[in-house]
């Protein structure tokens, strides 16, 4: 089958929704299927398309109105997954939930950029709040602690969620895999930045996440915490983690923390990396008292909201790019 491209094509016609006709839903579309026909469309260099149905209103060729259909088809399939909130707090829509026929229901929040049209990749943020912050807690508490909205001045192509899970342990760690996974392949994400967070509660999830899917991110940054994952899985894949607690934490003290680093260091050390290679990926970073107390806080856990704020914590984990 011959297939031709429209002579004059505005790269906006991904977003035309109001299009006339049907299409034939046979397959369904991604956002890589999306990117794939729009660079046809442009004469850009695409990977093998050989065999891919893109031709959804028959007419033996494809052009612009295939883009225009496959669009409209990607976003009611989409609309199936996603039940997205009507509530809205600087400018985080607050309860949306992906209905999981595997993890049934899970609710977060969602940052998405008014520049994102899935034109170009954006970076995708997931950050796991607390124990205060859990869907039992009440709809919108994940939003009381400051990384999320932080992350924004990193990074103004960035998607950012925060999740409302159910518990600190493998059931919530299961949703915020398959929460990211769905990110992954329904947005355009530049795969190379891709971070994840956990708070308190949210750092064991994290750490349980780290050691089962490490491969999906590109850095990891647990703040007053304890680690529970795998670290094994965690030290063959090398994804950077920066570990960050008081000196004297209220609720975990930083032990734990410690030994999980110390661990993961011999790990690496194991593996023949070189001091500064481990240094690279490997961070500890234990905060006496006086830090917290200049920053307005008495107790060292619930200060653990200070390094949302802290420049050089947050600036190492956005400035960590997959290679």
């Amino acid at each position: 089958m011959k297939k031709s491209i429209m002579a004059v094509i505005l790269i906006s016609a991904i977003g035309m929704l109001a299009f006339g006709g049907t299409v034939s839903a046979k397959n369904t579309y991604n956002i890589d299927d999306l990117k794939n026909l729009q660079d046809f469309l442009l004469a850009r260099e695409t990977t093998d398309l050989r065999g891919k149905d893109y031709d959804l209103n028959g007419d033996d060729r494809w052009d612009v109105f295939d883009l225009c259909l496959m669009k409209r088809e990607f976003i009611n399939q989409q609309s199936n997954k996603i039940e997205f909130g009507d509530q809205i707090r600087d400018d985080f829509i607050v309860d949306n939930v992906l209905h999981s026929d595997s993890q049934g229901d899970i609710h977060f929040s969602s940052y998405i950029p008014k520049s994102y049209d899935g034109s170009e990749p954006y970076a995708l943020f997931i950050t796991l709040p607390g124990w205060e912050g859990l869907y039992f807690q009440g709809v919108g508490a994940n939003l009381v602690e400051g990384f999320p909205f932080e992350a924004k001045k990193y990074n103004d192509k960035m998607i950012i969620i925060s999740t409302q899970l159910n518990d600190w342990g493998e059931t919530s760690a299961n949703m915020a895999i398959e929460l990211t996974e769905y990110f992954l392949s329904h947005y355009n994400i530049d795969k190379s930045r891709v971070y994840l967070h956990g708070f308190s509660g949210g750092g064991e999830t994290g750490s349980i996440v780290m050691g089962k899917s490490p491969e999906l991110f590109s850095a990891y940054l647990m703040t007053s915490s304890k680690w529970d994952g795998n670290l094994n899985i965690l030290a063959d894949s090398c994804t950077p983690v920066y570990m960050a607690i008081g000196e004297d934490d209220s609720y975990y003290g930083s032990n734990y923390m410690k030994n999980a680093y110390n661990e993961l260091y011999e790990l690496y050390t194991e593996q023949g990396l070189s001091d500064s290679e481990i240094n690279d990926i490997l961070v500890l970073d234990v905060k006496s008292d006086e830090y917290f107390t200049e920053r307005g806080y008495r107790d060292q856990h619930g200060g653990g909201n200070a390094f949302s704020s802290d420049e050089e914590i947050m600036g190492w984990l956005f400035n960590k790019v997959k290679k």
